[in-house]
């Protein structure tokens, strides 16, 4: 039986690197941004999705909750398909299939078809994500060239949630909701195209065998953990359901990693958590993303709620921040990470992001965007493209090529799981913090004028507590990267290697002299 049409060529040889590679980048960074994008593009739609389809307050927050459980959950199972059977194999099914649930999400009649397409997307996703960071990491292996990839690939993973609301505020405003899912499709196009004419890729390993009891325990765990926060935004920590499924989710993980162990084809082998760069690396993301997207929800409401923004010029107010973070990513870390260690990036990053964020702990009621919010958003955007770019160089070094894509899902599930812990606990800390407030600052007899006004505040004081906790987190996250993360840079190991090379070439010369004639 022949192959299919999109079966993959042996890679070339690092000493012959691929001609199209950079043009392959742009196909990688493409499908890539949709992914990110897609996460945040509703976000901004939601209020006319509801009003158009008859959603309640309760289950409108399945049209976001429905893509990240079914992203974050199967993540790591994509990433071994990938494995199996072949990266850019598992890239264009993953393209195609996510621009088919986008086409049915856009046309939905109702709730219940909106919410089927959106977990559609987030399977999808779990396959095209993995995918398209193993093809980075297998495209682009050494030396500056890698760096530089890498920096352009962080820079479309960090902004690609504040570019989601600034398209889907365009597109909501002068269009329809509906475009903010249709938009995927001729993206999808463009970008199976790319990769059917640019991609090349090694087989898959036929003669491998999924881990099916890995991939119940580790999905099913990851899937109980992130519905469990996606659940504490409206039922709050305490509830019942969420504690059941933190407790369950974290008993599947545990028995995860012991059958990871045991098993003859594991789905994660241990070392690839195991290792400390990796691992602080890992780490590093997830708090990343934690402070990140919870600030994303709580701007977003303050300029459209507070200030009284338009979907689109909300969605224009994080454009500075996303060009600070590709600048910081693509001309700072890309140029600096051949040469220095990447935790003296990544450290110094989550500092500088968390400074931003303190700046925002003082917005107000009325406060002016250029003097008030600009700054502390164009300060969490350099930080921000400090760390996304080595994070992810560091995370994905130096893995075996049968490993790159399971190795890469579990990148993008710490991405997934830290904004998705972020948004809801950042959350709870915001709604009981303004609770607390009103309860506190509340008098019988004020007019409803200051009701309104009063409400404003503690809405506000509750974004600021929430948002200085982030920082608190952001700060943890730099201690951890400057303790784990000791991978050196490029330069010092290319160093170390001519020292050594030098060395046992000097033996070899002092052991010929004394050797008889």
């Amino acid at each position: 039986m022949s192959e299919p049409a999109i079966s993959t060529p042996e890679p070339t040889s690092p000493d012959q690197p691929d001609p199209h590679r950079w043009w392959g980048l742009a196909v990688i960074a493409l499908a890539q941004l949709m992914v990110v994008l897609d996460a945040t593009i509703v976000n901004i739609a939601l209020p006319s999705a509801q009003h158009d389809l008859h959603l309640t307050n309760g289950n409108r927050q399945w049209v976001i909750t429905a893509y990240t459980l079914a992203f974050g959950g199967l993540l790591l199972l994509g990433g071994r398909v990938a494995d199996l059977v072949g990266r850019k194999r598992t890239f264009i099914i993953g393209l195609i299939g996510f621009a088919a649930a986008s086409a049915l999400g856009g046309g939905a009649v109702n709730g219940s078809m909106l919410f089927a397409a959106r977990a559609l997307q987030g399977a999808f996703a779990a396959l095209l994500a993995p995918s398209a960071l193993s093809l980075l990491t297998t495209t682009f292996s050494l030396g500056r060239e890698r760096a530089k990839a890498f920096g352009i690939y962080g820079a479309i993973a960090g902004a690609g949630a504040a570019i989601g609301l600034l398209l889907g505020g365009i597109l909501t405003e002068f269009l329809d909701w509906r475009w903010c899912l249709y938009v995927n499709v001729p993206i999808a196009a463009i970008t199976v195209f790319g990769a059917l004419t640019l991609l090349s890729d090694r087989q898959g390993q036929k003669e491998s065998h999924l881990d099916i009891p890995g991939a119940i325990l580790g999905c099913g765990g990851l899937v109980a953990i992130v519905y469990a926060v996606s659940e504490a935004e409206s039922k709050g920590w305490s509830s019942v359901l969420v504690i059941t499924l933190l407790i369950v989710g974290g008993a599947l993980l545990a028995v995860f990693a012991w059958w990871q162990k045991r098993a003859p084809h594991p789905m994660l082998p241990l070392h690839i958590v195991s290792e400390r760069s990796r691992g602080g690396s890992m780490i590093a993301m997830g708090t990343a993303t934690l402070a990140m997207f919870g600030l994303f929800l709580f701007l977003t409401y303050y300029l459209q709620n507070v200030l009284g923004y338009s979907p689109l010029r909300a969605g224009a107010a994080y454009l500075p921040m996303s060009a600070m973070l590709i600048i910081a990513s693509t001309q700072i870390s890309a140029r600096l990470l051949h040469y220095i260690p990447p935790r003296l990036l990544i450290s110094p990053g989550m500092l500088i992001g968390a400074g931003g964020l303190f700046a925002l702990t003082y917005i107000g009621p009325h406060s002016n965007y250029v003097e008030h919010i600009l700054p502390g958003t164009m300060l969490l955007g350099l930080g921000m493209g400090l760390v996304f770019m080595p994070v992810m160089a560091t995370a994905t070094s130096g893995v075996a090529p049968q490993d790159s894509g399971v190795t890469s899902a579990t990148v993008n599930t710490a991405q997934q799981v830290g904004g998705s812990i972020g948004t809801s606990l950042l959350n709870t800390i915001a709604t009981t913090t303004t609770a607390s407030y009103l309860a506190s600052h509340m008098r019988p007899g004020i007019s409803k004028s200051q009701q309104a006004q009063l409400s404003k505040t503690a809405v506000v004081h509750g974004f600021n507590i929430a948002t200085g906790w982030a920082a608190g987190f952001m700060v943890v996250g730099s201690v951890v990267a400057y303790l784990m993360v000791t991978a050196r840079s490029p330069r010092q190991r290319e160093t170390a290697d001519a020292e050594a090379g030098a060395e046992a070439g000097a033996e070899a010369a002092a052991g010929a002299e004394g050797t008889p004639g």
